[in-house]
């Protein structure tokens, strides 16, 4: 249903009528501006108010960070340094601990000698054992043998 220009017309006009009984919708429109631009100007006196202390947070934090690189950089000359010393202290220890080990595998050595002698020793034991036993065996087969002709 479309309207006609003096259905238009009427209803503009009672707009009007309307508009005109209530000035203060009027002017509401401007002050509800006004009052946006008091805000907008406040916001942006906040923001540039945060920005400066943002900033201001930040060469802090830079000077801190100096601070401690530096702390850090004598924190670790100071490890190396005992580094350095532990690696001297270790170097003589190890020295110390390679004579050692020399000594034991002289003594090692000595013992292998010992060994040795003991491996000849119960060899020649083992030769005489197997004489003996061939010996008693020989003997208690000729003993038999005799006692088996004599009876």
């Amino acid at each position: 249903m479309a309207l006609a220009q003096e259905d238009l017309q009427q209803i503009q006009h009672l707009i009007d009528q309307s508009l005109a009984a209530h000035p203060e919708f009027a002017n509401a429109n401007v002050r509800y501006e006004l009052d946006i631009r008091e805000r907008i100007v406040r916001v942006e006196e906040e923001l540039k108010h945060q920005r400066e202390l943002m900033m201001q947070g930040f060469e802090n934090s830079n000077k801190r960070f100096e601070e401690i690189r530096a702390d850090m950089n004598k924190r670790f000359e100071q490890v190396d340094k005992r580094l350095e010393q532990m690696s001297i202290d270790t170097n003589k220890r190890f020295e110390q601990v390679d004579k050692r080990f020399e000594q034991v595998d002289k003594r090692f050595e000595q013992v292998d000698k010992r060994f040795e002698q003991i491996d000849k020793h119960l060899t020649i034991i083992t030769h005489r054992l197997d004489r003996f036993m061939f010996w008693s065996l020989g003997l208690t087969i000729s003993a038999v043998i005799a006692i088996i002709k004599l009876t």
